[in-house]
């Protein structure tokens, strides 16, 4: 594999500046997803994860009334889809984060996370529930 575009998820979840936290938990929880893209008209300006959720409800914030653009890390780290997988690793355990969009041409048109690149360093089938022979 030369890059991210055999690894990533195209199947990106936008969210709006404006949403409210819990409008944002909600769609992720739907989608099984651990980080949604903040778009404005299309364009990213940040990402929302499950740990911005966690230190927006530690800090007592009502769901709904909370905006996404309050909790967003703004302007995020980016990957192309010709950035090498273990790049791609290095660049989340560097930064202390788990996801990075994917954006070609200034449009985001994917996402990878530290578990997608973990899947590939193992050569474990997305998935898949076991690593290797040696586990029950």
């Amino acid at each position: 594999m030369d890059g991210l575009s055999e690894l990533m998820t195209r199947e990106i979840l936008g969210v709006a500046p404006e949403d409210t936290l819990g409008e944002a938990a909600q769609s992720m929880a739907d989608k099984h997803v651990g980080s949604a893209v903040v778009l404005d008209h299309g364009r990213l300006i940040g990402i929302v994860t499950e740990r911005d959720l966690l230190r927006a409800m530690a800090g007592r914030v009502h769901p709904s009334e909370a905006r996404v653009r309050e909790w967003m890390t703004s302007d995020p780290i980016v990957a192309s889809e010709s950035m090498s997988p273990g790049e791609a690793a290095r660049t989340m355990l560097e930064h202390g984060f788990r996801h990075l969009p994917v954006v070609e041409e200034g449009r985001t048109v994917g996402i990878v996370s530290l578990r997608d690149v973990m899947r590939w360093s193992l050569h474990v089938e997305p998935g898949s529930e076991h690593v290797g022979s040696d586990f029950p």
